[in-house]
This record gives structure tokens, sequence and C-alpha cells, in this order.
């Protein structure tokens, strides 16, 4: 039971990042980027995406499925999210609908099988454990196949349209590192994914020291449970560490949050750049000008020009 609680607190957490998506990719390079969220369709001059267009509305969502309207991508995926198959609807993929929904329906069916089945062995004094793993597989493979219709979803919206910062974005919401693979920038993944790595080891670490301490301390403040923990140790060092390593995992789920939400935000900026160019070409301008001290141009215009200078202005171009 604990391994699909676990898997259900990590869909929750994922689930909430990728609500919390739209928040976190204004972040971009320049001013105007400021102001472009992933929302946005792909066209051939990426000042042109620059928008503050809302980001969903069930309005746009039901007139892009009906196809009177096109869609941007957030709206697609959000309604994807919220009723699986819109996507495909919207791309007019209708043949995948039965390959999702029959695939979502038999995994859910057996998982609910197996767990029946567990139950029935439990209350029988015989626990089955090979029914409860089943089950959990099965539930797995729920979720597995409605992450893939949200995959393929995002794949399949403005095929040919490159790059999508938004597509960018879910990419790597959806898996860390696809995002930086649909830019072209592979020698970044194994650098998040270490990142993510490290901060789900001691995740992992102090988290369980914290559930060890957690039962030592119960242990001993309780009359009632029979501690069997270290010897030499007293309720206060007990509650100490506990409360340091609960801290410290608290730290390292913020590190994994961090790192997970930071890739999101480079695939989406670094698609929104891709056009951007620097060329190689330097021109320098050089023009004559009129220099004015800085107080007398602050706030007023001099009643002459005794203490204005002449000289040159020269710009660089590049």
């Amino acid at each position: 039971m604990s391994s699909g609680r676990n898997l259900i607190k990590y869909i929750i957490v994922l689930t909430v990042c990728l609500l919390a998506l739209p928040k976190i990719s204004h972040a971009q390079f320049k001013e105007e980027a400021f102001q472009q969220n992933y929302n946005e369709e792909a066209t051939s001059n990426t000042s042109a995406r620059d928008t503050t267009d809302q980001l969903f509305s069930f309005k746009d969502l039901f007139r892009g499925l009906s196809h009177k309207q096109e869609i941007k991508i957030g709206t697609m995926f959000f309604g994807s999210m919220l009723m699986p198959g819109s996507g495909q609807i919207y791309n007019k993929d209708y043949w995948k609908l039965p390959i999702f929904y029959g695939g979502a329906a038999a995994f859910a069916t057996t998982g609910g099988i197996y767990t029946h089945r567990y139950k029935q062995s439990v209350e029988l004094g015989t626990p089955n454990t090979k029914y409860k793993q089943i089950a959990t597989w099965m539930f797995v493979g729920t979720g597995v196949t409605y992450w893939a219709s949200l995959i393929d979803a995002t794949a399949c919206f403005g095929k040919g349209q490159h790059p999508l910062p938004g597509r960018a974005a879910i990419y790597s919401a959806l898996l860390p590192g696809l995002g930086q693979a649909y830019n072209g920038e592979y020698w970044k993944i194994p650098i998040y994914y270490s990142g993510l790595i490290a901060a789900g080891f001691f995740w992992s670490k102090n988290a369980k020291s914290y559930t060890r301490y957690k039962r030592i301390h119960n242990e001993i403040t309780s009359p009632d449970i029979e501690y069997k923990g270290p010897q030499g140790l007293n309720a206060e060092n007990a509650k100490y560490y506990r409360d340091s390593y609960r801290r410290f995992r608290d730290y390292s789920i913020v590190a994994t949050a961090l790192v997970y939400v930071l890739q999101i935000i480079d695939a989406n900026v670094f698609a929104y750049m891709h056009d951007f160019e620097v060329t190689d070409d330097i021109s320098m301008k050089m023009q004559p000008t009129v220099i004015l001290p800085y107080n007398e141009y602050a706030f007023n215009m001099p009643s002459d020009y005794r203490n204005t200078a002449v000289g040159i202005k020269i710009g660089f171009s590049f």
C-alpha cells in the first residue's frame, strides 16, 4: 500500500508543477519576453509571438474541438489534462482515441480486479503479495497511458512548426530533458539529470532518516511501545535528529523542484531564442555631437552655450 500511496503522491506533485507552469514560463532573456507565454503559436518571426493572450479558456477549447477556430498549444494541453483525448480530437487523430481510452480502461480494470483479489487473500489470512504487485503495475500502466496521450497531443500539435516554445516547455514538464532534446541542446540533459538524481538521492536518504528517528522518538516517549532503537539515545536527542532530518528532507524536496522548474524554463527560453541571431559583422558609426553639462541637461536647457562642448559620438552595432 505504501508504494501505491507514494505513486499517488508523486502524481499529485507532478500535477501541481504542471499547473504552475504558466507562472514560470515568463522567465526570458529580454524585456519583450516577459510578456511571452508558452501558449503561443510559432511564426516565422519570434518577436511576432510576443503576446499576453489568455492562457486557457473553455470557450476557446470547445470551439477548437469543434474546429471552428485555431487554439493555442497551452489551451490544447490543459484541455487534454482535464479531458483526455481533447488533443487527439483537435489534431484530428480520431483513430488514436480507442487506443488510449482502451489501453487506460484495460489497465485500470485489471488493476481493480487484482486489488480485489489481494483484499480477499488478506481477509482469508493468506495475503498474496503477487496480486498487490500486479495491481500496482496495472495502475502505473494507466498513468503511463495518460502521460503518452499528453505527449502525443503535444507532438502532433501544429505539425511542421519549429521551434515552438510552448512545445519545448511542455516536453520538459512531461519528461525532464525532452525539451532540451527538442531544442537540439543534448549536452544540457546530463547536467539537469545529475541535479535531479543528486537532489532525489538526498531526498530519499533524509526521508528515511527522518522516518527512522521519528519511530525512535515515538518508541522512547510512548510507554506502550517497545523501544528497539540504539542504546544511549534519549527523547531529546531523538527529537533533535528527527527535526533535523525533516528539515534536510524539505530542503531536498525544494532543490528537486527547483531543478525540475529550471529545466522547463531553460527549454522555453532557448526555444524562444532559437531564431535570435548575432552576426559576426560589427559596424561602427561616428558623428559630431554637442555635449551638454549633466545638471543643465537634466533640469533645464542652458540660456547660452558657454558650458557646452563639441565632440564625436561613436556607436557600435553588432
